[in-house]
C-alpha cells in the first residue's frame, strides 16, 4: 500500500507541477532565456466578450471567384489558339460556368476537340453547330470543378485575411470558417474598429493601365466611350477640410500587369515634401514585364489602380529596371501602412460583404470579467463552507480537490491554447458543483458503510466502489453533450463546452483519484479510527 501510495502522489504532484508551469505565462511575461526554449510560454487567451473588440462575419463572393477563373481560362484558350494557328470569330465566358468559342472555319473543328481535351479537363466540351461554316463549341465548368474553385476562393481569402491582420498588429485573433462560404473573425483588444474593417474588405487588386491619350475625356463622360476603354476616377480628400475630390481618367481596358508579381511594399517617405509613398518591388518576372511595359510606353501615362481606383498616373518618362515602383498620391501615414499591408498581403481571390458586424467595448469587458469572476469565486465560497459544515475534515478533503480541479481547468486552457469567454467562465462555475457533486456522492455512500458497521478502511474502499460507476455514468454522458456542443456550437457556446470538457475530466481526477490518496494515506497508513464525514 505504501509503494502504490507513494507512486500515486507522485502523479497528483506531476499534474500539480505542470499546471502552475502552464499558467506561469498567464501571470507573468518576464522569463530567463532558457524559459522559451524549454518551457511553454502560450497563455489563456480572453474572449471578445471579456477583453472587448470586433465580432465580425464576411461572406465570400466565391460565385464571383469562379467568374474570375473562367475569365483567365478565356485567355489562357486565346493563346493556345494562337501558338496553335486557329483562327475563331468570337471567344468569351457566358454566365458563371460556360465558355463559348465560334471558329473561322470547320477545317479546325477536330484540332480544337484534341486540345480541349487534352488541355481543360475541368470542361464538359459540347459542340454546337454555328451559322454558316463557322462551328461552335460551349465549354462547361464541370459541378466538381466548380466546387473546387469556390473552396479554394474560401481558403485564399482565409489565409489572405489572416495575413492581413498579423501585419496589422492584433494579438491573438480568432480567425476561422464557417458554413455557407463565410469567415468568422474576432479581433480583441483593438482601437480603431473603423481602420480594421477598411483594411479586411479590401479586395486589393492592383492593376497598371495606359491612359487613353488619344481620345477626349469628356466625350467619354458624355457616353462616346471607344471599344477596348474604360472611365475611372482618382479620388482626392482633403484631410483639412475633408472635401472629396473626383477626376476622370480614361484609361485603356487591358491590364498590363497585376499585383501578383508583388515581393514588397513598404512605406517610404519622398525627400522632396516628406510626403508618405509606397514603394513597390517584383519579382523576377514581374521585373522584366515592368521593364518592357515602360521601356515601349516612354513619354505616356500609366495609371496605378488599386480596386478600381486611381491612385495615381504618372508619366513614364524612361525605362524602369530593377523591378522597382512607387504609388504616390495624398496618403496619411496609416493610409500609406494600410495599403502597404493589403499589397503585401495579396489581393482577395473574390470580394468579400460584411454581413455582420459588433463591437464591444473594453469597459464591457472588463465588467464582465469583474462579474464572471465574483460569481465563481461567491458560488465557490459557499460550496465550500457547505462541505466543511456538513462533512467535517472530509469536506476539507474535497474543497482541496476543488482548488485542484480549477488548477486543473485554467492549466487546460493554457494547453490547448483555448480562449476563455464569459460562457466559459459560468461552464467553470457549473463544473465546481459537478465536482463537489461527485464527493458527495462518494461520502454518501462511505456513510452507508459505516452504518452497517464496517471499519474505516473497509468503508472506504466500499463508498468509493459503489460510487464509481454512477459517478463515471453522468460525468461521462455530459462529457458527451458537451463535445457535441463543442463540435456543432460557435462562439459562445463552443466556450461553455471548452471549459465543461476540460472540468469534467478536472473532477474525475481529482474526485476518484486525488481524494482516494488523501483518504488512504489518513486511514490506512496513519490507522485513524474514526471517519469524520
Amino acid at each position: 500500500m505504501s509503494k502504490s501510495l507513494g507512486w500515486r502522489a507522485a502523479i497528483v504532484a506531476f499534474v500539480v507541477l505542470m499546471s502552475f508551469i502552464y499558467l506561469m505565462p498567464s501571470f507573468t511575461s518576464d522569463f530567463p532565456g532558457w524559459w522559451s526554449n524549454i518551457l511553454p510560454r502560450d497563455k489563456i487567451h480572453l474572449g471578445l466578450d471579456l477583453q472587448g473588440g470586433m465580432h465580425l462575419v464576411l461572406e465570400v463572393g466565391s460565385s464571383k471567384a469562379v467568374e474570375n477563373h473562367l475569365e483567365r481560362v478565356v485567355e489562357e484558350i486565346k493563346r493556345d489558339l494562337r501558338k496553335s494557328k486557329i483562327r475563331y470569330v468570337e471567344l468569351k465566358r457566358l454566365g458563371n460556368d460556360r465558355i463559348t468559342l465560334t471558329l473561322m472555319g470547320p477545317e479546325d473543328k477536330d484540332v480544337f476537340k484534341k486540345m480541349a481535351e487534352a488541355d481543360y479537363p475541368d470542361f464538359d466540351e459540347v459542340s454546337v453547330t454555328g451559322e454558316g461554316d463557322h462551328p461552335s463549341f460551349e465549354l462547361t465548368l464541370l459541378p466538381r470543378a466548380k466546387t473546387r474553385i469556390m473552396k479554394m476562393a474560401v481558403d485564399q481569402a482565409l489565409e489572405t485575411i489572416r495575413n492581413r491582420i498579423d501585419q496589422f498588429g492584433v494579438s491573438e485573433p480568432d480567425i476561422r470558417p464557417q458554413q455557407d462560404n463565410r469567415i468568422l473573425i474576432q479581433l480583441p483588444g483593438i482601437k480603431d474598429p473603423k481602420r480594421a474593417v477598411e483594411l479586411i474588405g479590401k479586395t486589393a487588386l492592383l492593376e497598371f493601365k495606359l491612359v487613353d491619350e488619344e481620345h477626349s475625356v469628356e466625350d467619354a463622360l458624355k457616353g462616346n466611350i471607344p471599344p477596348g476603354d474604360e472611365i475611372l476616377y482618382e479620388v482626392t480628400i482633403d484631410p483639412k477640410t475633408g472635401r472629396e475630390t473626383k477626376v476622370p481618367y480614361l484609361l485603356k481596358r487591358r491590364t498590363l500587369i497585376t499585383g501578383e508579381y508583388i515581393t514588397d511594399a513598404r512605406v517610404q517617405f519622398d525627400n522632396q515634401y516628406n510626403e508618405p509613398q509606397v514603394s513597390l518591388s517584383f519579382d523576377a518576372r514581374g521585373a522584366r514585364l515592368f521593364e518592357q511595359i515602360t521601356g515601349q510606353n516612354i513619354k505616356k501615362r500609366l495609371a496605378i489602380v488599386l480596386d478600381n481606383n486611381i491612385y495615381s498616373a504618372p508619366v513614364i518618362q524612361d525605362k524602369i529596371s530593377g523591378g522597382r515602383a512607387q504609388i504616390t498620391g495624398r496618403f496619411t501615414t496609416d493610409e500609406a501602412r494600410d495599403l502597404a499591408i493589403v499589397l503585401r498581403a495579396g489581393a482577395l481571390p473574390a470580394p468579400v460583404e460584411i454581413i455582420e458586424e459588433r463591437t464591444v467595448g473594453p469597459s464591457l469587458g472588463k465588467d464582465s470579467i469583474e462579474k464572471g469572476f465574483k460569481s465563481m469565486i461567491i458560488g465557490g465560497l459557499i460550496v465550500v463552507v457547505f462541505m466543511v459544515i456538513y462533512y467535517g475534515l472530509s469536506g476539507i478533503i474535497a474543497d482541496l480537490a476543488l482548488i485542484l480541479n480549477i488548477l486543473i481547468i485554467m492549466a487546460g486552457l493554457a494547453f490547448f491554447g483555448a480562449t476563455l469567454t464569459l460562457p466559459g467562465i459560468a461552464g467553470i462555475v457549473l463544473t465546481i458543483g459537478m465536482s463537489v457533486d461527485a464527493n458527495v456522492l462518494i461520502f454518501e455512500r462511505v456513510r452507508e458503510e459505516m452504518r452497517l458497521g464496517k471499519t474505516p478502511r473497509a468503508s472506504i474502499e466500499g463508498g468509493y466502489g459503489k460510487a464509481l460507476v454512477t459517478i463515471l455514468d453522468a460525468q461521462i454522458t455530459t462529457l458527451i453533450a458537451a463535445l457535441v456542443l463543442f463540435q456543432f456550437g460557435t462562439g459562445p457556446v463552443r466556450g461553455f463546452a471548452v471549459t465543461v470538457s476540460i472540468g469534467i475530466v478536472a473532477s474525475l481526477f481529482t474526485a476518484i483519484f486525488g481524494t482516494r490518496i488523501v483518504f488512504d494515506y489518513l486511514y490506512v497508513k496513519r490507522r485513524m479510527k474514526r471517519i469524520s464525514i
